[in-house]
């Protein structure tokens, strides 16, 4: 016996969801295209002149998406426990040159990358990506998005150690800095030691940052924790005034899977004490 099954022909409509814009931008500063993925709150019909808090997020194609949703979620009417905000999501080039503080061929295990093509170059143009950032992107996003002037700054491991550094050399810039997995171990600890060097002990430093790492030289021979737990005792010995700092472990994960859960504890704790969306950070 056969049974004829008809199908009819169903009617589609597109899945609203909140707004995100693909900008081109011709950097001057780089000299080269930018394309930037911005991420906004919908339009709220009762508070038209409403304004937002901005996440520039390094690694864009990777991580864009999630922290999109995790914000979208997280600041919805019933969950409400950040406000609404604006996510950046800067796209790589040459991740390399951009991300990292100085130029070098000493990778993770402390050796010299002597290949003639080698991941490692070019390298130490983080100071042009935050002039970048600084003099035009940022500009940018304040013209053309309802900002308010509070912003974070986020990335995970060469973007980790390109959070911190700005921190440390250009703290006007943002208000708070993730930095997930950083990459102390560049140029044999550089940022390590500029973090020893730039902060003065009981100094003001009106910031917050939240920083982690996963199951990463623990097992291996890298350098990945132990160089984050010495970040960590940097900032303690300090005792900087106005700085609140956190450091989370996560044993079970791996360098690649630990921004997944480590976003959502970064959002949580620079917005631990706020309450509603009237309430500024």
């Amino acid at each position: 016996m056969f049974i004829t099954l008809q199908s009819k022909a169903q009617k589609k409509t597109l899945y609203e969801h909140t707004a995100s814009d693909v900008v081109t931008i011709s950097s001057r500063v780089l000299n080269e295209d930018r394309k930037v993925y911005i991420h906004y709150p919908k339009v709220d019909s009762a508070n038209l002149n409403k304004r937002f808090p901005v996440l520039y997020l390094m690694d864009g194609e990777s991580h864009f998406d999630m922290l999109s949703q995790y914000v979208d979620y997280l600041s919805r009417w019933d969950v409400n426990v950040i406000p609404e905000m604006i996510v950046v999501g800067i796209t790589n080039t040459k991740r390399t040159r951009d991300l990292t503080p100085t130029q070098s061929i000493i990778n993770y295990f402390g050796q010299p990358d002597t290949a003639t093509v080698s991941w490692m170059k070019p390298s130490g143009g983080g100071e042009q990506f935050l002039r970048f950032i600084k003099e035009e992107l940022m500009p940018y996003v304040e013209l053309n998005y309802k900002t308010q002037g509070f912003n974070i700054f986020a990335g995970h491991s060469f973007g980790g150690i390109a959070s911190i550094y700005c921190m440390l050399t250009h703290p006007e810039m943002f208000n708070a800095y993730i930095a997930l997995s950083p990459s102390l171990w560049w140029d044999k600890e550089y940022v390590l030691k500029l973090t020893d060097k730039n902060l003065v002990k009981a100094s003001v430093l009106n910031k917050k940052i939240f920083y982690s790492d996963a199951s990463e030289g623990v097992a291996d021979s890298s350098s990945y924790h132990t160089n984050l737990l010495k970040f960590d005792t940097l900032l303690t010995k300090k005792e900087l005034k106005g700085l609140e700092y956190k450091y989370k472990y996560y044993p079970v994960e791996t360098h690649m899977t630990v921004p997944i859960v480590a976003y959502y504890d970064a959002l949580r704790f620079i917005y631990k004490d706020w309450e509603n969306s009237a309430k500024k950070p």
